[in-house]
């Protein structure tokens, strides 16, 4: 499943968290790379991401916590 990361609308957003959560639920995404993806979305870009079918359902869970706003692409 593709995700389309809009923003996050928490207002004092947890850098590490978010960061943690996208190397978790992403498939070849490394800890460098989920910084650098959070640090876009927190500046207000829209980060693709790709989610493995397993994590699917947690995934949305874990992104809806943190308050990050998303869209569906497959």
């Amino acid at each position: 499943m593709k995700l389309n990361l809009l923003s996050c609308d928490a207002q004092r957003p947890d850098r590490r968290a978010i960061a943690k959560c996208i190397e978790a639920i992403s498939a070849g995404v490394d800890e460098s790379l989920s910084n650098e993806l959070t640090g876009l979305l927190l500046e207000g870009d829209a980060v693709d991401i790709e989610v493995g079918d397993k994590n699917s359902g947690s995934a949305l869970g874990a992104l809806r916590k943190l308050k990050i706003d998303y869209d569906i692409i497959e």
